[in-house]
């Protein structure tokens, strides 16, 4: 079997994939008029390129626009849980076993929805979605993380939200939206009361700003993984035999923070001007965790099982390495302990095994 082939039908880990970045086409077709939305195309086929154009601009705020029409469709319960179900029915066809949803429920509430109706809205989407894959006899374990988002007015009003759903869904807390300008560290006393919860927390950090929006991450905001973190390439030398890394870079490999990296998403924002030159390799070869994600399927029309395939392409990894950043992922998850073991050992390694 063809690498590509072996990659599409192993289990695979999804820790960084936008709900609002993933919708289907056709769903974007079949819920713009009941929801008033105008659309730039009138077919799933020039949905699907028109996303794809306007994110492939080499520019992250260019890239954010795309969302103002995502987001314009998600404001009802109803159509929220159909696009949360049809989120994990789409992991499942890619042969993803765990995907995280992020989003952003302040974004939810223009029709009239409070934060605990959009998220209970995601909630049973992604149950809806679970039971409907489990029908088709696949396993997906989906969760969602909450997303405090850049630019807002910064309030404890999303980790309050994460807190009382934790046990119902949730799985922790994000902060995403335009680096450059709109410091993470606004939200700090959110994610203080998140911490004081033990609730998890990763933060877009180091993808259109530098290292030190990654080190305000960890040490201000109190980050467990980081979301990109593609500049850390910054903080190591590779202009040796063995790559030299740099403080933060050592304390990050060190501590095994998680990057949740997303190749295509990356280029289109400018990170690199070909996959050749992404910094993936580097980070990985220098033992930094890194994992393979999507970002948002829509936007660079792509599934996990691609962004694996063309990193194995570029840069000559076979299964092994496939099956090593993908329980980089799986030991990266968001989960309670005994259900971490039964993704890791009962969902993925026979998988690999078989």
């Amino acid at each position: 079997m063809e690498l590509a082939d072996l990659i599409r039908h192993s289990p695979k880990v999804a820790l960084h994939d936008h709900l609002d970045g993933g919708l289907r086409p056709q769903t974007i077709l079949d819920l713009a008029g009941p929801a008033g939305v105008a659309l730039p195309a009138d077919t799933s086929e020039g949905i699907a390129r028109w996303f794809f154009d306007q994110a492939d601009s080499g520019s992250l705020a260019q890239y954010l626009t795309t969302f103002d029409v995502t987001v314009a469709l998600m404001q009802t319960y109803a159509f929220i849980r159909r696009i949360a179900k049809e989120f994990v029915l789409d992991q499942a066809a890619d042969g993803v076993v765990y995907a995280e949803a992020r989003w952003a429920p302040a974004q939810h509430t223009r029709g009239g929805l409070s934060l605990e109706d959009a998220v209970r809205a995601v909630r049973d989407g992604l149950a809806d979605g679970m039971a409907a894959a489990r029908e088709q006899g696949q396993i997906v374990i989906a969760r969602q993380l909450l997303c405090e988002l850049r630019g807002l007015e910064p309030t404890t009003d999303i980790a309050e939200l994460a807190i009382a759903y934790r046990d119902d869904s949730v799985a922790g807390m994000d902060c995403a939206g335009p680096e450059l300008g709109f410091p993470a560290a606004a939200f700090a006393e959110s994610f203080a009361l998140a911490r004081q919860a033990n609730l998890l927390l990763t933060i877009h950090a180091g993808e259109a700003a530098g290292l030190a929006s990654i080190g305000e991450a960890l040490h201000v905001c109190g980050a467990n993984r980081i979301g990109h973190g593609v500049r850390l390439a910054d903080d190591i030398d590779r202009s040796g035999a063995v790559p030299r890394l740099g403080r933060l870079a050592d304390y990050i490999a060190t501590l095994r923070v998680p990057l949740e990296i997303c190749p295509t998403s990356n280029l289109q924002t400018g990170v690199a001007p070909d996959l050749a030159h992404h910094p993936f390799d580097t980070l990985y070869r220098a033992g930094i965790r890194v994992t393979v994600n999507c970002d948002n399927r829509l936007m660079s029309a792509t599934t996990l099982t691609d962004e694996f395939t063309k990193l194995a392409g570029t840069f000559h990894y076979d299964m092994d390495d496939v099956v090593r950043l993908t329980m980089n992922a799986a030991q990266s998850a968001f989960l309670p302990w005994d259900e971490k073991q039964f993704l890791m050992h009962d969902l993925i390694l026979p998988g690999y095994e078989g």
